[in-house]
């Protein structure tokens, strides 16, 4: 935990005093005495991320193909291509199951 100096507004140090340790600023002769632990904790919120696939919708007008799923040996998947690298890398192609109750999900 970052502790100020309430004169000069630096970054307060933590020495080891006399009788006990102390906050002091290098900058002035501010120093504070340390009676207790000091400590806290905050944990940020974390930003809501987004499907980069486009969701459920993405899937709803695409095409299927013969190729077998890795996790339910359905003969029949979905299929889309996004180009997710640069211009001259070939498409990735991803793959959703047609079984409904598999919905398995890979990609080559």
């Amino acid at each position: 935990m970052l502790m100020f100096c309430p004169i000069c507004a630096n970054v307060l140090v933590v020495e080891e005093g006399p009788k006990c340790y102390r906050l002091a600023c290098n900058t002035c002769p501010y120093i504070k005495n340390m009676t207790r632990k000091l400590s806290s904790r905050r944990y940020p919120r974390l930003k809501e991320v987004d499907d980069v696939l486009g969701g459920a919708a993405a899937w709803e007008n695409v095409d299927s193909t013969e190729t077998t799923c890795p996790k339910c040996e359905h003969k029949r998947a979905f299929f889309m291509q996004i180009q997710t690298r640069s211009a001259d890398e070939p498409m990735t192609t991803f793959y959703k199951c047609c079984n409904m109750e598999c919905g398995h999900r890979w990609k080559e």
